[in-house]
């Protein structure tokens, strides 16, 4: 049985972490509000840049010669995976989901036959994929540790990812990130950037026999707004996906810092307990040797 001091020591040393993890709890949820409000007020940006893209793209349907960020190359041998972490721990499971869900998709791309490249975003992606598949990675991004998420990490990303297509280096680019939900929810998912996937909705062109359908006239014509939009469209969506990286890295802190928080002040309780209980046996051993030795004189 441990000793008072002993009891004393580690109950101390426990309220302290509870002061901690606390205190971190408060943070990440002050942090939390601005992430939530930044990513869900890029997600109808997002969404539109994706509506103006399939529009186009089905205008432009059939011909050849098509944008690489729209058609690809042609071949689907060589992919690229970017999985999007942060670059500090203490929230739970939410960097290992995509760790997890990163290493499901390239033994699956491998057992086809595929070649996989690695482009990890984030300290924790980077350390992570550095011990287990260093022979993938190409290149590397270190994540963002300010309040706000800048655009230019996704402009920067956007760039590399572009020119690894034109040089022929890649195929297929994909996202591999955790969709924010609410504060206790992060699902992982992989979203596909090159080549661009619409839906049938977005990818179908409007004709004439269409009566509900709306009718477009493109000006500069529909190759040179694709051009232009293409490569914005892809950092843009990288953008979204990092500001949703940020809302549910602050939501997994908060809840992991929660529970911690939680499971502090029950152990403290316990150790209270064990306390008392090893000080009052202590004190009635103490009385017994007294009275006992009364008694003897």
């Amino acid at each position: 049985m441990a000793s008072l001091k002993e009891l004393r020591a580690r109950i101390g040393s426990i309220k302290s972490t509870r002061k901690i993890t606390s205190a971190m709890k408060m943070v990440a949820a002050a942090k939390l509000r601005r992430a939530q409000a930044s990513a869900e007020a890029a997600r109808p940006y997002a969404a539109a840049m994706r509506r103006m893209l399939g529009e186009l793209a089905g205008a432009t349907k059939g011909e050849e010669g098509g944008p690489l960020l729209l058609s690809g190359t042609g071949r689907d041998q060589v992919h690229l995976l970017v999985p999007l972490t942060s670059d500090r721990g203490l929230c739970g499971g939410f960097n290992a989901n995509v760790h997890r869900l990163t290493e499901l998709t390239i033994r699956r791309l491998q057992s086809e036959g595929k070649t996989v490249k690695l482009l990890p975003v984030g300290r924790r992606a980077i350390n992570y994929f550095a011990r287990e598949y260093s022979d993938l990675i190409i290149d590397k991004v270190m994540g963002f540790s300010g309040k706000e998420v800048p655009f230019s990490v996704a402009s920067d990303l956007g760039d590399k990812i572009n020119a690894l297509l034109e040089a022929g280096e890649i195929d297929v680019c994909t996202l591999v990130y955790n969709q924010f939900r609410n504060a206790m929810t992060q699902v992982p998912a992989c979203q596909q950037l090159v080549p661009l996937v619409m839906d049938e909705a977005q990818g179908h062109a409007a004709t004439p026999a269409d009566a509900d359908a709306a009718q477009y006239e493109f000006e500069p014509d529909e190759a040179a707004l694709l051009a232009m939009l293409l490569p914005k469209n892809l950092q843009v969506q990288i953008y979204a996906s990092l500001l949703e990286t940020a809302a549910g890295e602050n939501g997994a802190r908060m809840t992991a810092m929660d529970n911690a928080t939680r499971n502090a002040g029950r152990s403290i309780d316990s150790l209270s307990k064990v306390y008392n209980r090893t000080r009052q046996t202590n004190i009635t051993n103490e009385l017994i040797e007294i009275i006992s030795g009364a008694q003897a004189v």
